[in-house]
């Protein structure tokens, strides 16, 4: 079938609409029409080369939609249900199994190839194949092809625009504080970058009950906005030389916990510099091919510290994602304060407002059928 796609055919340039072919599903396949999709920080970065993305390409792996057809063995998802699209995990490995399929093994195969993993690609532009299935779906398109293992029915009280974030940057936040450092109540938690990502996480230790929430963001606007949210502290990295110095102002002894959205070398030195004895820096941003790991030994070994990293929150998608959902039936996670939604064929100017932090999480809608 004919759709219209994003594509991206170099490193670093600008998405182009573009009408290509998508494959039919096969067997163990899903077809959606998708109505609505995040722009994620790593969708950008997979943009720019980073990953190894071959390209030309069609990413976005926050999709969420309504299911249109479905291949013969697929037996839980049926067409008309609404769905939102999230990684793809095999469901059958010991990581999986034991309720982490963020960690599963085969997870590079599934998720970074551009490509099924038996080699073939399912979206062309006349004779030229495309990469996709980023993360299972690359849903920068009218229509995409996902599996069981990554779609989740949605509730129809719960627009596309809301649950589409949920899939990637809403957990990764949220279930970074919330499962993966499991903050108790009255704990204290740095928090670095107020982006989507950022702020999820101040909406996750608001939930948890963190009695401080620091968080450390540039943009002003961005900083209000994590107030709002639950924030009790903000600084703003250009006005502070010396972060940990100020963190420290704020507690002498520290932090119990760190959770970093940034992936920047500095940014991660200071952060454990913040940690108190036996506190945990989390880190979800991406840093730069051979950043060293933060903090000095022999600190970490006297004053028992843990760093570690964390990958969709630690979420097990099947079910955190409708824990989540209940959280904002309840007005606990009001993502309506995030989201800026734009057409889909404004994916290039939406970008560049995001980065200029006009705004804090994109969703690109498309029209119904």
């Amino acid at each position: 079938m004919q759709i219209t796609a994003a594509v991206v055919r170099e490193p670093g340039a600008n998405f182009t609409l573009e009408a290509v072919e998508l494959d039919e599903p096969r067997a163990d396949e899903i077809l959606v029409r998708i109505a609505a999709v995040g722009v994620c920080h790593t969708d950008l970065v997979a943009r720019d080369g980073v990953m190894p993305f071959s390209m030309p390409a069609v990413l976005g792996h926050e999709g969420a939609g309504t299911v249109e057809k479905v291949g013969s063995a697929v037996t839980k998802i049926a067409p008309g249900d609404r769905v939102a699209i999230i990684f793809r995990s095999c469901g059958s490995c010991d990581r999986c199994g034991s309720g982490d399929p963020a960690y599963c093994y085969t997870m590079p195969i599934l998720n970074y190839i551009g490509m099924r993993p038996d080699g073939s690609t399912a979206i062309r532009h006349g004779d030229i194949a495309i990469s996709y299935n980023f993360f299972g779906q690359s849903s920068f398109a009218s229509h995409t092809l996902a599996y069981e293992r990554n779609v989740l029915k949605l509730p129809d009280d719960i627009p596309f625009e809301i649950a589409a974030p949920l899939g990637c940057g809403v957990q990764t936040g949220a279930g970074g504080v919330m499962l993966a450092l499991a903050c108790p109540r009255n704990s204290s938690i740095l928090i670095t970058g107020g982006g989507t990502v950022g702020l999820s996480a101040v909406m996750g230790a608001a939930i948890q009950g963190c009695r401080t929430i620091i968080v450390v963001e540039p943009h002003a606007a961005r900083r209000v906005l994590a107030q709002q949210l639950g924030a009790t502290h903000l600084i703003a990295p250009n006005e502070c030389p010396d972060l940990a110095a100020a963190v420290r102002a704020i507690l002498p002894n520290g932090v119990d916990y760190a959770f970093d959205t940034t992936g920047q070398p500095e940014i991660l030195t200071a952060a454990m510099g913040a940690l108190a004895p036996k506190g945990v820096l989390g880190i979800v941003g991406i840093p730069p091919v051979g950043t060293p790991m933060p903090g000095q030994l022999g600190v970490v070994l006297q004053l028992g510290q843990t760093v570690r990293g964390i990958i969709e929150g630690d979420s097990d998608p099947e079910f955190f994602l409708p824990i989540l959902i209940d959280h904002w039936r309840a007005g606990r996670l009001p993502l309506e304060m995030l989201i800026h939604a734009f057409p889909f064929d404004q994916i290039n100017h939406a970008i560049l407002a995001q980065h200029q932090g006009d705004c804090v999480k994109v969703v690109l809608t498309l029209p119904s059928a």
